[in-house]
Protein backbone atom coordinates (compact mmCIF):
# COMPACT_ATOMS: atom_id res chain seq x y z
CA UNK A 1 0.00 0.00 0.00
CA UNK A 2 1.36 3.44 -0.92
CA UNK A 3 0.38 6.44 1.23
CA UNK A 4 1.93 9.90 0.82
CA UNK A 5 4.61 8.37 -1.40
CA UNK A 6 5.66 5.82 1.22
CA UNK A 7 5.35 2.06 0.68
CA UNK A 8 3.99 -0.27 3.37
CA UNK A 9 3.41 -4.01 3.40
CA UNK A 10 0.14 -4.58 5.24
CA UNK A 11 -0.73 -8.04 6.54
CA UNK A 12 -3.38 -9.43 8.81
CA UNK A 13 -1.97 -11.07 11.89
CA UNK A 14 -2.62 -14.84 11.88
CA UNK A 15 -4.96 -15.94 14.66
CA UNK A 16 -5.83 -12.37 15.62
CA UNK A 17 -8.86 -11.20 13.62
CA UNK A 18 -8.85 -7.48 12.84
CA UNK A 19 -5.17 -6.98 13.76
CA UNK A 20 -2.81 -5.69 11.07
CA UNK A 21 0.96 -5.44 10.87
CA UNK A 22 2.38 -2.57 8.80
CA UNK A 23 6.01 -2.78 7.63
CA UNK A 24 7.43 0.46 6.21
CA UNK A 25 9.34 -0.89 3.23
CA UNK A 26 10.38 2.49 1.80
CA UNK A 27 11.45 3.89 5.17
CA UNK A 28 15.05 4.40 6.30
CA UNK A 29 15.00 1.68 8.97
CA UNK A 30 14.65 -1.91 7.74
CA UNK A 31 11.79 -3.80 9.35
CA UNK A 32 10.33 -0.76 11.10
CA UNK A 33 6.59 -0.38 11.28
CA UNK A 34 3.61 -0.68 13.58
CA UNK A 35 0.46 -2.67 14.32
CA UNK A 36 -3.15 -1.54 14.40
CA UNK A 37 -6.49 -3.17 15.08
CA UNK A 38 -10.00 -2.59 13.82
CA UNK A 39 -12.70 -1.71 16.32
CA UNK A 40 -14.38 -4.69 17.93
CA UNK A 41 -12.08 -7.20 16.23
CA UNK A 42 -13.47 -6.37 12.80
CA UNK A 43 -11.45 -5.74 9.69
CA UNK A 44 -10.34 -2.30 8.61
CA UNK A 45 -11.35 -0.66 5.34
CA UNK A 46 -8.71 0.61 2.91
CA UNK A 47 -9.50 4.16 4.08
CA UNK A 48 -8.93 3.12 7.72
CA UNK A 49 -5.65 1.42 6.81
CA UNK A 50 -4.52 4.59 5.01
CA UNK A 51 -5.53 6.73 8.00
CA UNK A 52 -3.50 4.48 10.32
CA UNK A 53 -0.46 4.92 8.06
CA UNK A 54 -0.91 8.70 7.89
CA UNK A 55 -1.13 8.84 11.68
CA UNK A 56 2.06 6.79 11.97
CA UNK A 57 3.92 8.97 9.46
CA UNK A 58 2.81 12.14 11.28
CA UNK A 59 4.61 10.89 14.40
CA UNK A 60 7.89 9.90 12.73
CA UNK A 61 10.84 12.22 13.24
CA UNK A 62 12.17 12.70 9.68
CA UNK A 63 15.77 13.10 10.86
CA UNK A 64 15.93 9.64 12.46
CA UNK A 65 13.05 7.79 10.77
CA UNK A 66 11.52 6.63 14.06
CA UNK A 67 8.69 7.83 16.27
CA UNK A 68 10.38 10.19 18.69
Amino acid sequence: MVVEGEQFDVNTRPGEPGVYDFRWTSGPNEGYGFASAGHGGGGMTDAELEDAIRNFLSQVDPTIGYIA
